[in-house]
């Protein structure tokens, strides 16, 4: 099979395969279709030296935040993955159900990058941090929204992980600032308890 591209005398890791040697890799339509020493280069086939270079399967980065323009937080995905070796990015929770449409619709579709989610219990997920503007999302327990949360992770169950800890995340983040609360109310009375 003739070769449209050969990366020659990178360090080959992937442990799926229990390899990690200097060795070329070669490629046909695409695809991964060859890994071996010196592989042969017929006319037409590109070859790039990769010494010194590490080849690996694409990555898979488990906390991105890549709402590029939903939250102050996030990343171009894009440009992020294209320089670091990752092909799936797990966005950690950057929308919430109040905007996790805007978040696929203009986000995740268009991206060649995959990306998968964390859908925020909080209603509009991460937002407000800046250098002079820092408002913890989970900090409002008004804005907590497991029902929607949950009705919006089963709509889109292809690009959301974990969906089925949805309301048990819910339920963790009131209880936790339910119990910071009650320590601040201790600590100092002065400070307001939230109504739940």
């Amino acid at each position: 099979m003739p070769l449209d591209l050969i990366l020659r005398g990178g360090r080959v890791v992937d442990p799926s395969q229990k390899l990690d040697a200097v060795t070329d890799v070669g490629f046909a339509d695409g695809k991964v279709a060859v890994i071996g020493n010196a592989l042969k280069a017929e006319r037409g086939t590109e070859v790039r030296d990769v010494s010194g270079c590490i080849v690996t399967p694409g990555l898979i980065d488990l906390h991105t935040h890549v709402y590029w323009g939903g939250t102050s937080i996030g990343i171009d995905a894009e440009e992020f993955c294209r320089t670091s070796g990752v092909t799936t990015a797990i966005d950690t929770g950057s929308a919430g159900p109040g905007n996790f449409a805007g978040f696929r619709k203009h986000v995740i579709e268009p991206s060649q990058v995959r990306i998968l989610a964390y859908l925020h219990v909080s209603h509009a997920g991460i937002y407000a941090y800046s250098h002079r503007v820092m408002v913890g999302e989970s900090e409002e327990i008004r804005l907590m929204n497991p029902i929607d949360a949950a009705e919006v992770a089963d709509a889109n169950r292809d690009l959301i992980v974990v969906r089925n800890c949805v309301m048990l995340l819910a339920a963790m983040v009131i209880i936790v600032n339910f119990v910071v609360d009650v320590l601040y109310a201790v600590i100092d009375p002065r400070i307001k308890v939230h109504n739940l």
